[in-house]
């Protein structure tokens, strides 16, 4: 059975940082691209990060250069640092299998996610 669990969230100033965590049970995470997704009050849950199979990452424009994207293939987790957070980031952060990048469809039910808000 698939599980993924996200943790790391929490309450940060404008310019800090977090380290987002997810736990992947059921599957191999090296084996798929897997994508960090966000989602704003009142918005649309939107793909902000991948890491592909290969190890290749892909950011999108409002977090390049701020947000990185990781794997641990040992525990069989992948992670987002996130530095220099605005206010923006704000959001429930999830992670999953990516199946489609433009329709974002996923793989797998959604885990609960991690609370980031970024406030001052």
């Amino acid at each position: 059975q698939v599980q993924l669990v996200e943790s790391g969230g929490g309450l940060v100033q404008p310019g800090g940082s977090l380290r987002l965590s997810c736990a992947a049970s059921g599957f191999t995470v090296s084996s798929r691209a897997m994508g960090w997704y966000r989602q704003a009050p009142g918005k649309q849950r939107v793909l902000v990060a991948i890491i592909a199979a290969g190890g290749d990452t892909e950011y999108a424009d409002s977090v390049k250069g701020r947000f990185t994207t990781s794997r641990d293939n040992a525990k069989n987790m992948v992670y987002l640092q996130t530095n220099s957070l605005k206010p923006e980031d704000t959001a429930v952060y999830y992670c999953n299998a990516v199946a489609s990048r433009t329709s974002g469809s996923v793989y797998f039910k959604w885990g609960q996610g991690t609370q980031v808000t970024v406030s001052s």
